[in-house]
């Protein structure tokens, strides 16, 4: 998954649907078209999850005026996710979640997805973390919120060899002098893993440096219709031009870096009969 020249691009769909099943296949689409190589969504148990108190706390939504509304309301079920299973297979995209919760790892293995995403919340929790890595499926392991300890605990319980970490900056939106980016390197030399980086921030750039200063193996974006709809997550997204621009800068980045060879280009070669007035080596 992850030999390839540009990063792994993952276009974070998470709850920006809001609870439509068309507007989440808008955003597959747009990504599939944009160049991003998957789609991710994100699925709880809400009983689970939450407390009772939790979802009873008053919380005005589109979907109602406690914070058990919204929860519910934002959350897909098996026919919502069947008919995108159906979707991304049709137009060639790759999709898979994160689980928050023992359910739904059992709700996602029907679906066969090629990995797992274990959420930065969700990094100490144990018993999440084992029965993720009982499927035998790839991990991505995001480390917002999370010590270098954490991250090495929870290393322990879903293995090394089919992990790959994510570094996050858990606030939305990001600010630029909260990313951090060196921290990349940090993982990478303390657990020896690829490194990727899933951005909350509002532009662009800082998701370029990731992929090009710091050869991150995974670029993962909140992906948007538009930042100004409904939703505590859109603010940190991108919109569909954001992600079009995002593609393009990663591949003209990639094509800047080079090969680390230094020689004399032919094109070069017509300047330098032409300017080079004394050869004496």
């Amino acid at each position: 998954m992850l030999d390839r020249q540009l990063p792994y691009l993952i276009a974070e769909i998470g709850i920006n649907h809001n609870g439509d099943l068309d507007t989440a296949k808008k955003l597959i689409e747009i990504s599939k078209d944009c160049g991003f190589d998957a789609v991710k969504f994100q699925k709880r148990t809400v009983e689970t999850v939450y407390s009772e108190e939790e979802l009873e706390k008053p919380r005005e939504s589109i979907f109602g005026s406690k914070n058990r509304d919204l929860k519910i309301g934002l959350e897909f079920g098996l026919n919502e996710y069947q008919e995108i299973d159906i979707f991304c297979k049709n137009i060639g995209i790759t999709w898979f979640a994160s689980p928050w919760d023992l359910e739904s790892v059992d709700f996602l293995k029907d679906f066969e997805l090629p990995v797992y995403k274990v959420a930065s919340a969700c990094l100490t929790d144990s018993n999440l973390l084992r029965k993720i890595r009982d499927t035998e499926k790839s991990i991505i392991l995001s480390t917002g919120m999370s010590t270098l300890h954490q991250i090495e605990m929870a290393l322990k319980i879903v293995g090394e060899e089919r992990t790959t970490l994510l570094h996050c900056v858990s606030t939305y939106p990001a600010l630029n002098t909260e990313l951090n980016l060196s921290v990349i390197d940090t993982l990478r030399s303390s657990f020896g893993l690829p490194v990727g980086y899933s951005g909350h921030e509002k532009g662009i750039l800082p998701s370029v440096i990731a992929a090009s200063k710091y050869k991150a193996a995974i670029i993962e974006r909140h992906v948007t219709l538009d930042r100004t709809m409904w939703g505590s997550d859109q603010s940190a997204s991108l919109e569909p031009a954001g992600m079009a621009k995002l593609v393009q800068y990663l591949k003209e980045s990639s094509e800047c870096i080079g090969d680390n060879k230094k020689r004399i280009l032919d094109s070069e070669v017509p300047i330098l009969n032409k300017l080079r007035r004394v050869k004496d080596f």
